[in-house]
């Protein structure tokens, strides 16, 4: 579940860059509806975590890092809870990213790496939260934006001059590196290679206890386990759907109105004569000249633009005055006396000289007033409509303002209240596997899972307001508000005890294979066949024998093919050895024993000269990692286990209130 947690954490330029400038990212959600970032639930702002060299990472900072990192995740797994994160090592890893980059900023000032005061200011300019509406670093933003989060200017720039530092550090260390011919030779051998060995698979259930827990095994058993049956937080959404039709009628426009609207748009119903046309230019009249000849003789525009290297370009129409003012009147005067597929008499504008070949003529009388009255009318009506509708949008507002419930704006509004089942943060409905909220409910889920109880909202949710003579659509708003929530907590013992029940078997299964898979290891190693090592188990256990090309599994790797686990394990053994591996989630394990690899041939100098570049860019990576850890082991790191407890337990909700 948090592979995308690491993934997101995870440095391509080494250790300290992760988190590099982790204000930065904090203040990137601040438009993405996040608050509270600074908000350390009671975590005492001095304390250290951690101390590096001599500088400290401090408990807000922790806390501040693990949140943004929830968040992150969060756009991946909407039902990830810090509680998750933490029982998963989240916090863990954003520490050792936090000391990382603070190990890395210190050696770095220490020998004289430093960020400037320019360079820092150019960091904070292109940070789109502190940028106004039209793009630049905007001032009065910057400080509204750092007093809503509690930071001081001086904690982001230092924030910032601690990731370039480290930048500065790792990036060279990444660069430039080359893998050996002969070693790139070795591992292209390993790209056709092909491996054979046996797998013996464990099933938990081969194994799960002959007699019944007792009452006592269950509590216990729940007990050391609770994080695993942790219902997620449940929220029952109520809504109403509506839309224009909500808008009782409006008044008909007067003549007035009409006539009005008429001289607004006269431009609209005034005769046209436009004209479409095909041209090209060139730079002087001699090459204009030339080109007419070559049209007049037969050649088509375009081919004799294309013999220039040159081409013509097809334009929509144009009016007179268009023309005019867009080239100049003697080419507007051209191209309207040219008849239609001719090509105008060349003219000059400012561009250059105009071929022009004349496409289509488009001719429309004037429209009086009195044949394009219902047609006015009709748009005025459907303008009035949106008005109003609109006023009732503002209406509704104002009176969940003033404190009106959901029921009695969707009764005014003459839409039916709906009332969901339990959902979780995913849309899914709790309990109800491949059942989910109403597609309209999905653009609100995110505003929905973080609203206040019995607190409505109106919010558009797709389609369109249908128009006069068009199909009807969906309704494209909804009223809204959340009825019932059910905290996220782990599910009482009394209420899941068939389900701890077959928990517990399959712990104590998962556990006897384990041990029945160590044993099948241990006497392979001593020398017996398989069919040996499983018989002495007593279980009748499935062995199959797989044979496997390195190319074959890259290639169903990459068509998105699941690839059985003991068979990926195979291309990481040596010859000749057992490795013991688990199926997950206590469903069983698995025996893998390599009896065989076959080397592919290398021919292909191509095939080298591309692994050396793969290998290269996999050594630069080396390097920073181990450039990190050396910095690390350099500077001095000591860990403060009660502090970090106490932001654990603090993030968690495990500590006491006081």
């Amino acid at each position: 579940m948090l592979s995308f947690f690491r993934n997101v954490l995870k440095s391509k330029i080494g250790a300290g860059i992760g988190l590099a400038v982790l204000v930065l990212i904090t203040l990137a959600f601040v438009g993405g509806d996040l608050t509270g970032m600074n908000d350390s639930g009671g975590i005492s702002p001095g304390k250290s975590v951690a101390t590096v060299g001599k500088d400290n990472v401090d408990e807000n900072g922790l806390a501040l890092a693990a949140k943004s990192a929830l968040t992150r995740v969060q756009q991946q797994d909407p039902t990830m809870t810090m509680k998750s994160l933490i029982a998963q090592g989240g916090l863990e890893q954003v520490l050792d990213e936090l000391i990382d980059r603070t190990a890395t900023a210190f050696f770095g000032k220490k020998i004289g790496v430093v960020a400037g005061d320019r360079l820092i200011d150019s960091e904070i300019a292109r940070i789109p939260a502190f940028q106004g509406v039209d793009g630049k670093f905007d001032q009065s933003t910057f400080r509204q934006l750092l007093a809503q989060q509690g930071l001081s200017e001086k904690s982001l720039r230092e924030d910032i001059a601690q990731g370039l530092i480290a930048q500065q550090l790792m990036l060279p260390a990444q660069f430039g590196t080359t893998m050996s011919t002969f070693a790139a030779k070795r591992y292209a051998a390993l790209l056709d290679e092909n491996r054979a060995g046996s797998v013996v698979a464990l099933p938990s259930q081969l194994f799960f206890p002959a007699g019944q827990p007792s009452d006592a095994d269950l509590q216990a058993f729940y007990k050391s386990h609770t994080g695993a049956f942790v219902r997620p937080e449940r929220r029952v959404i109520r809504y109403a759907a509506f839309g224009e039709a909500a808008v009782k009628e409006v008044a008909a426009p007067t003549d007035a109105e009409i006539a009005k609207q008429y001289q607004a748009d006269k431009a609209l119903y005034a005769a046209q004569d436009n004209r479409k046309i095909t041209q090209l230019i060139v730079p002087t009249e001699a090459a204009a000249k030339a080109v007419a000849a070559e049209v007049a003789g037969g050649k088509t525009l375009e081919a004799a633009a294309q013999a220039k290297g040159l081409s013509a370009a097809k334009l929509e129409f144009f009016s007179k005055d268009q023309l005019s003012g867009q080239f100049s009147p003697a080419v507007a005067d051209a191209v309207f006396a040219a008849p239609v597929g001719k090509l105008a008499a060349p003219q000059k504008s400012a561009l250059g000289w105009h071929l022009i070949r004349v496409e289509e003529e488009q001719k429309k009388p004037e429209r009086a007033l009195a044949s394009v009255k219902d047609e006015i009318a009709a748009k005025l009506t459907e303008a009035k409509k949106r008005a109003a509708f609109t006023d009732l949008l503002a209406k509704i507002e104002d009176e969940f303002s003033n404190g009106a419930s959901l029921v009695e704006v969707a009764k005014s509004l003459g839409a039916t209240v709906e009332t969901t089942a339990p959902i979780v943060a995913d849309g899914q409905v709790y309990g109800k596997p491949g059942e989910t909220a109403p597609a309209l409910l999905q653009p609100v889920l995110k505003t929905a899972f973080g609203m206040d109880q019995e607190k409505p909202q109106s919010a558009q949710v797709g389609g369109q307001p249908a128009t006069p003579g068009a199909p009807v659509t969906p309704p494209s708003y909804i009223v809204y508000d959340v009825t019932q929530i059910t905290a996220s907590a782990p599910a009482p013992f009394k209420e899941i005890v068939n389900d701890v029940k077959a928990a517990w078997a399959l712990d104590k299964g998962g556990a006897a294979a384990k041990a029945a898979a160590i044993q099948i290891q241990a006497q392979l190693r001593q020398g017996k066949t398989v069919e040996q090592a499983v018989a002495a188990t007593g279980k009748k256990l499935p062995v199959e024998q797989v044979s496997m090309s390195r190319a074959t599994l890259t290639a169903a790797l990459r068509s998105g093919r699941q690839v059985p686990p003991p068979v990926s394990l195979m291309f990481h053994m040596a010859k000749g050895t057992v490795k013991v591996q688990s199926a997950g989630q206590d469903r069983g394990w698995f025996v893998v024993f390599l009896k065989d690899v076959v080397p592919g041939k290398v021919e292909s100098p191509q095939l080298v000269e591309g692994t050396q570049r793969e290998l290269g860019g996999q050594l630069g990576q080396a390097y920073t990692d181990a450039l990190g850890k050396a910095i690390r082991k350099e500077v001095g790191v000591t860990k403060h286990d009660k502090a970090i407890a106490a932001v654990r337990d603090q993030l968690a909700g495990a500590a006491s209130a006081e």
